[in-house]
């Protein structure tokens, strides 16, 4: 019984020095400005694509015609390398096609082993990168920023960037520049699961 209790103290120990950490570093704050940035971006668009759908063209109308025009393989191949090159295009709108196709959950499904997948490839970029000076110098100039905040918090930042409207893609990147332990990437990673199943349970009471 008592190395229980000492296991459960270890462990509370444990959490609130890493809570008093990541306070003392900004972490929180960062979330917290993170959150706000995205917010407003995130309401407009919903809002514009309400508008768009009532007053201009029936976006499941154009889903239907994305979901008839182009083939199942070749949507989630350029979903794919959208994941692994930095997000260039918004889950969100995959999402929605997935919706008006006739097996919705499983292709939501590879949609988010895609971009897990997208991003433990990303990790390799960024670590391939530090093989090459030019990309190496560009990415510690224009990502210096980021490389910090990743050396500070490591997997904690991993996961915001797997649950919030960050770049995923982005964070895996860094987290390879810094040779951050490719198991803690695996690991936190898994978040981007849950954030597709979130988002999914949004949009798809949104699309018909």
């Amino acid at each position: 019984m008592p190395p229980k209790k000492t296991k459960k103290k270890n462990t509370t120990a444990t959490v609130i020095r890493l809570h008093n950490y990541y306070l003392r570093t900004g972490f929180y704050l960062f979330i917290k400005k993170s959150i706000q940035k995205a917010f407003l971006p995130i309401v407009l668009v919903i809002l514009g694509l309400l508008l768009f759908n009532k007053f201009v063209y029936n976006i499941n109308d154009g889903l239907h015609i994305l979901t008839q025009t182009f083939s199942r393989i070749g949507i989630l191949t350029t979903f794919f390398i959208s994941e692994t090159l930095l997000g260039l295009v918004p889950p969100e709108i995959f999402i929605a096609w997935s919706k008006k196709t006739p097996d919705p959950i499983i292709n939501l499904a590879l949609l988010a082993t895609l971009s897990y997948i997208g991003g433990m490839i990303s990790y390799f970029f960024g670590r391939t990168a530090l093989k090459i000076n030019s990309v190496k110098n560009y990415l510690e100039i224009n990502m210096a920023q980021h490389i910090k905040n990743t050396s500070k918090w490591g997997g904690f930042l991993i996961v915001a960037g797997a649950l919030l409207p960050l770049p995923f893609s982005i964070s895996c990147i860094t987290a390879g520049i810094i040779k951050y332990p490719f198991k803690g990437v695996m690991a936190f990673g898994l978040f981007r699961f849950l954030r597709f199943a979130i988002y999914a349970w949004a949009i798809f009471s949104v699309v018909n």
